[in-house]
């Protein structure tokens, strides 16, 4: 992990990625990007359409490429869309280029806090619990087998999980460890 500057949060949709990374970035001084609005930036047209007109497999592709482009800015903290982690490719180049921060969330958690989205389009005519729980039990791993650090996020503020993750980068010695080292 020495020498590399930039930050990548995956986890779950729900487990706060967007909101934590805007306040990392602060506390880092450091650009924030997100994925899913790179995503929509650069087609402008919103996640579900795409979803919609193209199908998981459409929207994964521009993942992929959207990622492979945001891992080449240096420095940089970037929240991940939850299946980012679906791709090898997509798990090589977040492992090379960064420190990768899984934000875990339980699914209760998840559930509380997407419960009024309307733009989840996994989420769209189904059990939101239930398939957020199917979601994790496939992701789970892949998650937890990219991550450099693991930091919970439930039932807690923003500002302590961004604080948290600073107080981990500077334990395992990144050089990104905000303004005052």
């Amino acid at each position: 992990m020495l020498g590399k500057r930039n930050v990548f949060l995956i986890g779950p949709m729900g487990s706060g990625k967007s909101a934590v990374g805007r306040q990392l970035a602060r506390l880092l001084e450091a650009p924030f990007y997100d994925s899913d609005a790179e995503i929509e930036r650069r087609t402008g047209v919103d996640i579900p359409y795409i979803f919609e007109k193209e199908g998981e497999a459409g929207f994964r592709q521009r993942e992929r490429e959207a990622l492979e482009a945001l891992t080449q800015i240096e420095p940089i903290v970037l929240a991940t869309g939850g299946g980012a982690v679906l791709l090898p490719e997509n798990r090589r180049c977040l492992a090379e280029r960064g420190c990768v921060v899984y934000l875990q969330a339980s699914v209760e958690q998840q559930a509380h806090r997407v419960r009024h989205a309307r733009h989840r389009p996994l989420l769209a005519n189904v059990d939101p619990e239930a398939k957020l729980a199917q979601l994790m039990e496939e992701r789970a791993s892949l998650y937890l087998g990219v991550a450099d650090l693991t930091v919970s996020t439930d039932r807690r503020k923003v500002q302590s999980v961004a604080e948290e993750i600073v107080r981990g980068l500077k334990a395992k010695n990144t050089p990104y460890t905000g303004p005052h080292g």
